[in-house]
């Protein structure tokens, strides 16, 4: 660990957080892509999820010259994310990288702003638009006019219908189904498998089909 000690790489991109399960997606799509990674940053102890062909370096000896390249966010949940784009920012990262898996099916005219990642499979359609750190995990599909908020998570095979709109870092589980014109406020949940007929309040949780809607997830 504690590759490139002179900072002497200056293309690809970083991989900023390198310890969720996710990482691994995401090392497979810059295959796919032919994406060259010239790092990944190691910012807490424990497990990493980068192969032995990426270099890790330890978050404490990041250099200007590495910091000067364009970087991702490889986790899913967006409290997570948001950490380690402010921990990110502090160590000098200044330029999101977007990373689109090109197995995705993208309109021509969605837009997709940086930070953000789409994972294999996926489906975005006309006039969508995905915010800056939105996540989508693979087959996730996404319909017309939708609008993902910034740092908001869609899950694996999730469906949005046309003009869904999720609030900022809000977050939609596997499998889960979001009827026409439904919006899902800003840091919301909604739970894997759940069918959404009714607009979820800020913070708010919703489960089951049909969805039962809660003002905050259950604890304990």
């Amino acid at each position: 660990m504690g590759g490139l000690p002179a900072g002497s790489a200056t293309s690809g991109i970083v991989l900023f957080g390198i310890g969720s399960p996710i990482c691994v997606d995401i090392v497979e799509t810059c295959r796919r892509n032919g994406q060259p990674i010239t790092a990944g940053i190691k910012n807490f102890d424990g497990p990493i999820y980068v192969g032995d062909d990426v270099d890790v370096v330890d978050a404490a000896i990041v250099t200007p010259t590495l910091s000067a390249l364009p970087f991702l966010l490889p986790l899913f949940d967006p409290r997570n994310r948001r950490a380690a784009r402010e921990a990110a920012t502090t160590l000098g990262f200044r330029e999101p990288a977007r990373l689109v898996d090109r197995t995705a099916i993208m309109a021509g005219d969605c837009v997709v702003k940086a930070g953000v990642y789409v994972n294999a499979g996926c489906i975005v359609a006309s006039a969508a638009t995905l915010e800056e750190f939105a996540f989508c995990n693979r087959g996730a599909n996404i319909g017309h006019h939708c609008k993902i908020g910034a740092f908001a998570s869609i899950g694996p095979g999730a469906i949005l219908a046309g003009l869904v709109e999720m609030g900022e870092a809000s977050q939609v589980g596997a499998g889960a189904v979001i009827l026409p014109k439904v919006r899902i406020g800003a840091g919301a949940l909604v739970a894997p498998g759940a069918v959404v007929a009714r607009d979820v309040p800020d913070r708010g949780f919703a489960a089951g089909n049909p969805a039962r809607i809660q003002a905050s997830p259950p604890t304990g």
